[in-house]
Protein backbone atom coordinates (compact mmCIF):
# COMPACT_ATOMS: atom_id res chain seq x y z
CA UNK A 1 0.00 0.00 0.00
CA UNK A 2 2.73 2.13 0.93
CA UNK A 3 3.68 3.08 -3.29
CA UNK A 4 -0.13 4.29 -3.44
CA UNK A 5 0.25 6.20 -0.38
CA UNK A 6 3.24 7.94 -1.70
CA UNK A 7 1.58 8.03 -5.23
CA UNK A 8 -1.32 9.98 -3.53
CA UNK A 9 0.95 12.46 -1.22
CA UNK A 10 2.15 14.16 -4.26
CA UNK A 11 -0.85 14.87 -5.71
CA UNK A 12 -1.75 16.27 -2.93
CA UNK A 13 1.17 18.08 -2.68
CA UNK A 14 -0.10 19.91 -5.78
CA UNK A 15 -3.44 20.56 -4.22
CA UNK A 16 -1.25 22.27 -1.01
CA UNK A 17 0.53 24.31 -3.86
CA UNK A 18 -2.68 25.61 -5.59
CA UNK A 19 -3.93 26.66 -2.01
CA UNK A 20 -0.66 28.29 -1.20
CA UNK A 21 -0.27 30.33 -4.30
CA UNK A 22 -4.17 31.67 -3.58
CA UNK A 23 -3.74 32.37 -0.67
CA UNK A 24 0.09 34.23 -1.59
CA UNK A 25 -1.84 36.03 -4.93
CA UNK A 26 -4.99 37.49 -2.64
CA UNK A 27 -4.01 37.62 0.19
CA UNK A 28 -5.52 38.73 3.87
CA UNK A 29 -8.09 39.96 4.25
CA UNK A 30 -9.48 37.75 1.44
CA UNK A 31 -7.96 34.59 2.48
CA UNK A 32 -8.08 33.95 6.08
CA UNK A 33 -7.44 29.89 6.13
CA UNK A 34 -3.89 28.86 7.40
CA UNK A 35 -2.68 25.82 9.29
CA UNK A 36 -3.97 26.07 12.88
CA UNK A 37 -7.52 27.61 12.06
CA UNK A 38 -9.99 24.81 12.85
CA UNK A 39 -12.87 26.42 12.60
CA UNK A 40 -14.37 24.05 9.78
CA UNK A 41 -13.18 21.29 11.45
CA UNK A 42 -16.34 19.69 12.63
CA UNK A 43 -18.76 17.36 11.59
CA UNK A 44 -19.11 14.76 9.05
CA UNK A 45 -17.12 14.40 6.05
CA UNK A 46 -16.98 11.60 3.88
CA UNK A 47 -13.84 10.81 2.38
CA UNK A 48 -12.66 7.80 -0.17
CA UNK A 49 -10.68 4.62 1.40
CA UNK A 50 -7.78 6.07 0.19
CA UNK A 51 -7.90 9.21 2.44
CA UNK A 52 -8.72 7.21 5.11
CA UNK A 53 -5.78 4.66 4.65
CA UNK A 54 -3.75 7.91 4.22
CA UNK A 55 -4.72 9.25 8.01
CA UNK A 56 -4.24 5.55 9.35
CA UNK A 57 -0.90 5.92 8.29
CA UNK A 58 -0.50 9.42 9.44
CA UNK A 59 -2.10 8.09 12.68
CA UNK A 60 0.62 5.26 13.14
CA UNK A 61 3.37 8.01 13.73
CA UNK A 62 2.00 9.22 16.90
CA UNK A 63 2.60 8.24 20.26
CA UNK A 64 0.39 5.27 21.44
CA UNK A 65 -1.47 7.39 23.81
CA UNK A 66 -2.34 9.89 21.69
CA UNK A 67 -3.68 7.05 19.02
CA UNK A 68 -5.81 5.90 21.77
CA UNK A 69 -7.17 9.20 22.51
CA UNK A 70 -8.55 9.51 19.34
CA UNK A 71 -9.61 6.70 18.92
CA UNK A 72 -11.51 6.72 21.75
CA UNK A 73 -12.87 10.40 20.61
CA UNK A 74 -13.54 8.58 16.98
CA UNK A 75 -15.67 5.49 19.05
CA UNK A 76 -17.89 8.09 21.02
CA UNK A 77 -19.63 9.12 17.98
CA UNK A 78 -19.97 5.81 16.25
CA UNK A 79 -23.40 4.86 18.31
CA UNK A 80 -25.09 7.56 17.19
CA UNK A 81 -23.99 6.95 13.45
CA UNK A 82 -24.91 3.62 13.94
CA UNK A 83 -28.61 4.52 15.51
CA UNK A 84 -29.03 6.79 11.97
CA UNK A 85 -27.61 4.33 10.16
CA UNK A 86 -28.26 0.42 11.25
CA UNK A 87 -25.96 -1.89 10.00
CA UNK A 88 -23.10 0.69 9.53
CA UNK A 89 -20.14 -1.59 11.05
CA UNK A 90 -16.60 -1.77 10.01
CA UNK A 91 -15.34 -0.71 7.33
CA UNK A 92 -17.77 1.62 7.78
CA UNK A 93 -18.80 1.78 4.15
CA UNK A 94 -21.11 4.77 3.12
CA UNK A 95 -22.14 3.96 -0.39
CA UNK A 96 -24.74 0.98 1.05
CA UNK A 97 -27.10 4.32 1.87
CA UNK A 98 -28.50 6.63 -0.65
CA UNK A 99 -26.25 9.49 -0.85
CA UNK A 100 -28.45 12.06 0.17
CA UNK A 101 -28.15 10.96 3.53
CA UNK A 102 -24.79 11.12 3.89
CA UNK A 103 -23.20 13.95 1.86
CA UNK A 104 -25.31 16.37 2.85
CA UNK A 105 -24.53 17.06 6.98
CA UNK A 106 -26.18 19.42 8.94
CA UNK A 107 -24.46 22.78 8.79
CA UNK A 108 -25.33 23.18 13.11
CA UNK A 109 -23.11 20.03 14.03
CA UNK A 110 -20.18 21.36 15.81
CA UNK A 111 -18.88 18.07 17.17
CA UNK A 112 -14.92 18.44 16.37
CA UNK A 113 -12.60 16.28 14.15
CA UNK A 114 -11.25 13.77 16.48
CA UNK A 115 -8.01 14.52 15.13
CA UNK A 116 -7.28 17.68 16.33
CA UNK A 117 -5.28 18.11 18.90
CA UNK A 118 -5.70 20.49 22.49
CA UNK A 119 -4.65 23.22 20.68
CA UNK A 120 -6.66 23.22 17.41
CA UNK A 121 -3.81 22.14 15.33
CA UNK A 122 -4.10 18.80 13.40
CA UNK A 123 -2.40 16.24 14.64
CA UNK A 124 -2.10 14.33 11.38
CA UNK A 125 -1.78 17.83 9.13
CA UNK A 126 1.05 15.93 6.53
CA UNK A 127 -2.03 13.06 5.87
CA UNK A 128 -4.89 15.07 6.15
CA UNK A 129 -7.74 14.39 3.37
CA UNK A 130 -8.12 16.02 0.10
CA UNK A 131 -11.46 17.22 1.23
CA UNK A 132 -9.74 19.22 4.30
CA UNK A 133 -7.01 20.70 1.85
CA UNK A 134 -9.14 21.97 -0.65
CA UNK A 135 -12.05 23.29 1.97
CA UNK A 136 -11.92 26.71 2.40
CA UNK A 137 -12.28 27.95 -1.71
CA UNK A 138 -14.28 27.35 -4.61
CA UNK A 139 -13.04 24.98 -6.66
CA UNK A 140 -13.61 26.33 -10.25
CA UNK A 141 -11.19 24.42 -12.87
CA UNK A 142 -9.31 26.41 -15.67
CA UNK A 143 -12.05 26.23 -18.23
CA UNK A 144 -14.57 27.67 -15.90
CA UNK A 145 -16.36 24.58 -14.73
CA UNK A 146 -17.13 24.67 -11.36
CA UNK A 147 -16.57 20.91 -8.89
CA UNK A 148 -17.32 23.38 -5.60
CA UNK A 149 -18.93 26.87 -5.35
CA UNK A 150 -18.51 27.06 -1.91
CA UNK A 151 -16.14 28.45 0.32
CA UNK A 152 -15.36 29.19 4.10
CA UNK A 153 -17.24 32.17 5.41
CA UNK A 154 -14.12 33.99 7.13
CA UNK A 155 -12.75 34.49 3.68
CA UNK A 156 -13.77 36.68 0.89
CA UNK A 157 -15.91 38.81 3.31
CA UNK A 158 -18.20 40.82 1.35
CA UNK A 159 -16.39 39.60 -1.94
CA UNK A 160 -17.76 36.98 -4.85
CA UNK A 161 -14.54 34.55 -5.63
CA UNK A 162 -16.31 32.34 -8.57
CA UNK A 163 -15.35 34.93 -11.06
CA UNK A 164 -11.42 35.66 -9.51
CA UNK A 165 -9.04 33.94 -11.98
CA UNK A 166 -6.32 33.73 -9.67
CA UNK A 167 -8.76 30.97 -7.81
CA UNK A 168 -8.54 28.40 -11.26
CA UNK A 169 -6.48 25.31 -11.41
CA UNK A 170 -6.61 22.35 -12.95
CA UNK A 171 -9.04 20.53 -11.41
CA UNK A 172 -10.24 18.43 -14.03
CA UNK A 173 -7.26 16.46 -14.48
CA UNK A 174 -6.18 17.05 -10.98
CA UNK A 175 -9.96 14.87 -9.95
CA UNK A 176 -8.88 12.20 -13.15
CA UNK A 177 -6.06 11.66 -11.63
CA UNK A 178 -7.40 11.00 -8.29
CA UNK A 179 -9.92 8.63 -9.47
CA UNK A 180 -7.39 6.57 -11.37
CA UNK A 181 -5.01 6.18 -9.02
CA UNK A 182 -8.07 4.95 -6.58
CA UNK A 183 -8.91 1.97 -8.73
CA UNK A 184 -5.51 0.63 -8.52
CA UNK A 185 -5.89 1.43 -4.70
CA UNK A 186 -9.28 -0.36 -4.62
CA UNK A 187 -8.11 -3.60 -7.23
CA UNK A 188 -5.10 -4.17 -4.59
CA UNK A 189 -7.44 -3.47 -1.66
CA UNK A 190 -10.57 -5.57 -2.30
CA UNK A 191 -9.59 -7.01 -5.54
CA UNK A 192 -11.89 -5.14 -7.83
CA UNK A 193 -11.54 -1.69 -9.61
CA UNK A 194 -14.59 0.86 -8.82
CA UNK A 195 -14.70 4.67 -8.68
CA UNK A 196 -16.15 4.77 -4.92
CA UNK A 197 -15.28 3.27 -1.58
CA UNK A 198 -16.09 5.89 1.04
CA UNK A 199 -16.63 6.75 4.79
CA UNK A 200 -16.52 9.27 7.31
CA UNK A 201 -13.15 11.13 8.86
CA UNK A 202 -14.41 9.78 12.27
CA UNK A 203 -14.94 5.55 11.51
CA UNK A 204 -11.73 5.98 9.33
CA UNK A 205 -9.88 5.66 12.12
CA UNK A 206 -11.41 3.09 13.31
CA UNK A 207 -10.91 0.86 10.34
CA UNK A 208 -8.30 -1.79 10.86
CA UNK A 209 -6.71 -1.69 7.14
CA UNK A 210 -4.04 -4.86 8.11
CA UNK A 211 -6.69 -7.42 9.65
CA UNK A 212 -9.82 -6.57 8.07
CA UNK A 213 -11.08 -9.51 5.55
CA UNK A 214 -11.60 -7.04 2.45
CA UNK A 215 -11.95 -9.83 -0.17
CA UNK A 216 -14.64 -11.78 2.13
CA UNK A 217 -16.16 -8.28 2.60
CA UNK A 218 -16.18 -7.40 -1.12
CA UNK A 219 -18.25 -10.60 -1.80
CA UNK A 220 -20.59 -10.23 0.72
CA UNK A 221 -21.47 -6.24 -0.53
CA UNK A 222 -21.42 -7.48 -4.38
CA UNK A 223 -24.02 -10.32 -3.54
CA UNK A 224 -26.35 -8.39 -1.91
Amino acid sequence: MQKFLSEYLKLLEGVDAWFADCATTLGSPLIQCREGCSACCRGLFDITLLDARLLHDGLSRLPRAVQDQVRQRAGQQLPELQQRWPGFEAPFYLNQFPDVEWTAMPEDDMTPCPLLGADGRCLVYAWRPMTCRLHGLPNIDLSGESFSDDWCTLNFVGSNPLPMQELRWGFRERFTAEIELFRKFSAKLIGESVNELDTFIPTAVLIDFDRFDWSSWWLRIRRR
